[in-house]
């Protein structure tokens, strides 16, 4: 099993920055990428961003494309999203996922294998 936490989120104003973190523990070398998905009330889970363990490899949603920057620390076994020029569309509530090796669509969430439990963001115009 792995587990992962998510941590920090908040209110912001329109314009601001915040910076996720997630921690990942447990069996994490059965891991292979890392990724970043939102729900806001009333809409359905969305991709955000998703990084390899080694670095090599990440993959942005378009509307936060140029904005947001995902970045990892295989040492640590943490991933971060680095959140600039936020909008009030971009509330919602942020969810840390892993996926294996195979069969993985970086931004298809239901290749990806564990969750965390979510962190809010609020963006307040």
């Amino acid at each position: 099993q792995v587990q992962l936490v998510e941590s920090g989120g908040g209110l912001v104003q329109a314009g601001g920055s915040l910076r996720l973190s997630c921690a990942a523990s447990g069996r994490t070398f059965t891991t292979y990428a890392v990724g970043w998905f939102r729900q806001a009330p009333g809409k359905e889970r969305e991709f955000v961003a998703t990084i390899t363990w080694s670095g090599d490899s990440t993959y942005y949603a378009f509307p936060v494309k140029g904005r947001f920057t995902i970045s990892s620390d295989n040492a640590k076994k943490a991933v971060y999203l680095q959140m600039n020029s936020l909008k009030p569309e971009d509330t919602a509530l942020y969810y840390c996922a892993a996926a294996g090796n195979t069969a993985w669509y970086p931004d298809n969430p239901h290749t990806y294998i564990y969750w965390g439990r979510g962190a809010q963001v609020t963006v307040s115009s």
